[in-house]
């Protein structure tokens, strides 16, 4: 078990984001530990014949390592919520070599490693530039089919959290996050109790929390890392992400609302901009403003600003009506 020492003040410092590295993490452990992730069975099956004939050589032999070690170079905390992928590969070409060496090299620590991970050694900036070639290839086959869905799960977990917190204090950003976490107003604990306790700190550094669709069961810890501490956990309802399209609005909401207004409101469980609720549900922009500015004066959403645009979410009692089928 992770004991990270956390004083109830850091809640504070408590920050989200959603990165597609982090996604392409856990997804690859997903890929390649199917005893482990089996719920991904459908995605898998789609994704492995490609991703075999992508010849991904570098970037699998690094994440299917025998001691299940991912460099943290991989996953450093981004300075932005919602960094893109061209900008987190060129972070990861800037990493210092004699902090990539060892790390890389740590995946195979015990073991005959492949020509591709022995190249670090010898040849390290070469090395990081076909690992992000062919991480971006790897995006392209495995990921971007499902990022709009991935980017709106993660969506939704940080908006509810965030409401969570303003409406019963900043524990909530912590609590019930994932089965295998608990917070004992001054630390996290991570994993199952029992067993050797591995005590970490925060060091000065934020704790920021990914939710990632990928994550599975699992949750994963940068408790110790000098890149920043993070845990990636599955947000909720990410299940829902492999069994169903978007939800449709429900007759008896329909029946209540009328069917465009219960239409923008169950798109709403995930934020979205008028210019995102026009384009999605194919109304003119102005119409999507009205129906907006309705279900806004009558509670049921909120608008915050995210950068320059305002974006619209479920409030409690939107979400309580929502359910409505």
């Amino acid at each position: 078990m992770i004991r990270l020492e956390f004083a109830a003040a850091d809640l504070a410092g408590v920050r989200f984001a959603h990165s597609p590295m982090v996604e392409v993490v856990t997804s690859a452990s997903a890929l390649t530990r199917p005893t482990i992730y089996p719920m991904y069975g459908a995605w898998r099956a789609q994704v492995r014949p490609r991703v075999a004939a992508a010849r991904l050589d570098t970037f699998l032999a690094l994440v299917a390592g025998p001691v299940h070690w991912i460099p943290d170079f991989l996953t450093a905390v981004p300075a932005q919520p919602r960094p893109l992928l061209r900008d987190e590969l060129s972070r990861i070409l800037e990493t210092p070599l004699d902090q990539v060496v060892p790390d890389v090299l740590r995946c195979w620590s015990g073991h005959e490693a492949p020509p591709q991970i022995r190249r670090f050694a010898t040849d390290p900036l070469g090395g990081l530039r076909v690992l992000t070639q062919e991480i971006r290839r790897y995006f392209e086959i495995a990921l971007a089919p499902w990022w709009p869905g991935l980017r709106a799960a993660a969506e939704s977990e940080i908006a509810q959290r965030a409401r969570a917190a303003t409406e019963h204090g900043p524990r909530a950003l912590v609590e019930g996050l994932h089965p295998t976490l608990s917070w004992d107003g001054a630390s996290l604990q991570i994993g199952p109790r029992g067993g050797p306790i591995d005590d970490c700190g925060l060091d000065g550094f934020p704790l920021t929390l990914f939710p990632s669709g990928f994550a599975g069961p699992k949750i994963f810890t940068m408790a110790e890392s000098p890149l920043g501490r993070a845990l990636f956990y599955p947000p909720r309802g990410a299940a829902a992400l492999w069994d169903r399209p978007v939800r449709e609005p429900g007759a008896a909401l329909s029946a209540l609302l009328g069917p465009t207004r219960a239409a923008v409101l169950t798109l709403l469980a995930v934020p979205h901009s008028t210019g995102e609720v026009a384009a999605t549900l194919g109304l003119a922009a102005a119409t999507a403003s009205h129906h907006l500015t309705t279900l806004r004066d009558a509670g049921l959403i909120a608008g915050a600003r995210d950068g320059r645009r305002l974006r619209y979410l479920r409030t409690g009692l939107g979400e309580q009506l929502g359910t409505l089928a």
